[in-house]
């Protein structure tokens, strides 16, 4: 196999392995701590080449994970596989970081700084749910309770957001699908059937997938309605709509130079190309964007993927569409020209195959590079991160590509270009505040813990108010499968807490 571009083959990157692992021990005490999974994973990705590499890797990017607590986790797993690369790295907290990683490695190979390089990452959180609860003390590396911690969501986001509730992933996530369904001129009944379509189609891919965490097909009507064992979590989502962190999972990925692959006798044929990727991030408090019915950063990147594929979203014959909840993918198959019967994974999704917190991506890469080694020829990885924040794609192929790998890929400037005004955030508002976009939070009983509306004020401010549980009437028109609450109107008033309440006009 030649490369039809002028350049060296030490300077082609190119993914030779992958590996996985899943862990279901009925006895905590037997259960693998993620240092021990990364190991597996790793392991499993060597074999998978065929060639001794992992005492080679000169470059390792660990992905961050939070159901066990490490110092220096990067070198832990070095010694734990008696490596020694020139750079470790252990990496922030983001659902795309795994896509990146892999994008910054091939870049690292293509400007000749590396020709062996991992990416891996674990979490555990199953076993280590199950010995909380049974009061058992795992036999693992010792917890270290003074490594800092993850950044969580409620650092960055606004005050308001935090005291009620909306500052946490599957409280905020429906902001968007209420305000883009409404934008798009559907019903929520129509939106509602469209998220338990797609999330079906994500649970009969995991259905098929060896690691995956949830093995069964779920249907649609299954998905988009509650009931006593999929209870609402926040509106429109129910339990199988949302991301699933209660797993043990590991995976890894190996990434050479050709000219590497080649010396280790690596078969063309196991060889996946980086064709290109683009990457952008929006503002991370969500109340500082100027709307919630699309992403500019994710159009921007999608779209710079399709141009890498030749200029249409139809060009891949394989995707990985990130699924922690519904409104992510919605939004991205329309950016990408794809038809409501999108297949949008060769994995399984956040809900079904598992979602190990920052690696879901990496266990897609392995997804991904086996669907192009069975016939496929163009693959799309989209990873997101944070809330509707941190946007990363990545074009891989079975075939070289005819351009090198460019090492700009950062779109900022054009999402930031097609950003409208951004309205002020305020505190303290009176008068009418018109709908923007709202959730209902719910608890685990079934019972309204209190509805979120974001408001646009008569001066054209934006704040956030509750909808009180008692306020059965309100409650009622916001979750209407009928008729989008959006733009409806009503009196803001301030509550003895200090925040805002809201109701709908009569």
């Amino acid at each position: 196999m030649k490369s039809p571009v002028e350049t060296p083959d030490d300077r082609i990157p190119v993914i030779v392995g992958v590996g996985e692992r899943l862990d279901r021990p009925t006895d905590p005490a037997k259960g693998l701590e993620p240092l021990a999974l990364m190991a597996a994973a790793l392991q499993n990705a060597e074999r998978d080449a065929g060639a001794s590499l992992l005492a080679r890797i000169d470059s390792l990017d660990v992905v961050n994970f939070v159901s066990w607590r490490y110092h220096t986790p990067e070198q832990l797993l070095c010694r734990r596989l008696g490596i020694a690369p020139a750079r470790a790295v252990y990496g922030p907290v983001g659902g795309e970081s795994p896509v990146r990683y892999l994008h910054e490695a091939a870049l690292r190979i293509a400007r000749g700084e590396s020709q062996v390089g991992a990416i891996c990452g674990a979490e555990a959180q199953s076993t280590v749910a199950k010995a909380e609860k049974a009061g058992f003390d795992l036999p693992w590396t010792p917890y270290a309770h003074d490594a800092p911690a993850p950044v969580r969501g409620a650092s960055y986001q606004h005050p308001m957001s935090v005291k009620l509730g909306v500052a946490r992933p599957m409280t905020a996530y429906p902001f968007y699908d209420a305000a883009s369904a409404t934008h798009w001129g559907q019903a929520p009944r129509e939106a509602l059937r469209e998220s338990g379509e797609l999330w079906a189609r994500y649970a009969a891919t995991a259905a098929d997938n060896p690691s995956a965490w949830i093995r069964r097909a779920v249907s649609a009507d299954t998905i988009a309605t509650p009931s006593p064992d999929n209870r609402l979590i926040a509106w429109p989502y129910t339990k199988l709509m949302v991301a699933n962190p209660t797993v043990n999972q590991g995976a890894a990925i190996l990434i050479t130079s050709l000219k590497a692959a080649r010396e280790a006798a690596i078969p063309d044929s196991k060889m996946i190309h980086v064709w290109g990727s683009a990457w952008a991030i929006e503002p991370r408090d969500f109340l500082n964007r100027d709307q919630f019915h699309r992403s500019d950063c994710q159009d921007a990147v999608l779209e710079t993927a399709m141009d890498i594929a030749g200029g249409d979203g139809k060009a891949f014959d394989a995707l990985e569409l990130y699924s922690c909840f519904p409104c992510v993918p919605k939004m991205a198959r329309r950016t990408l020209g794809l038809g409501a019967d999108v297949q949008p994974t060769v994995t399984g999704g956040l809900t079904f195959f598992g979602a190990p917190l920052n690696n879901y991506m990496t266990h897609a890469a392995c997804a991904m590079v086996r669907r192009l080694r069975g016939g496929a020829k163009l693959g799309l990885l989209y990873g997101q991160g944070e809330y509707v924040t941190k946007h990363h794609a990545l074009v891989l192929s079975s075939q070289p590509s005819r351009q090198p790998l460019a090492q700009d890929a950062s779109v900022q400037a054009t999402a930031d270009r097609r950003r409208g005004p951004v309205p002020a955030v305020v505190t303290e508002a009176s008068g009418t505040g018109t709908v923007e976009t709202f959730t209902v939070i719910y608890q685990r009983t079934g019972e309204v813990q209190h509805g979120v509306v974001i408001l646009r004020t008569a001066d054209g401010s934006r704040t956030l108010a509750r909808v009180c549980a008692d306020d059965t009437r309100t409650l009622a028109r916001l979750t209407d499968l009928d008729r989008s609450p959006i733009g409806l109107a009503g009196p803001i008033n301030g509550a003895d807490d200090g925040l805002l309440e809201w109701h709908a006009d009569a």
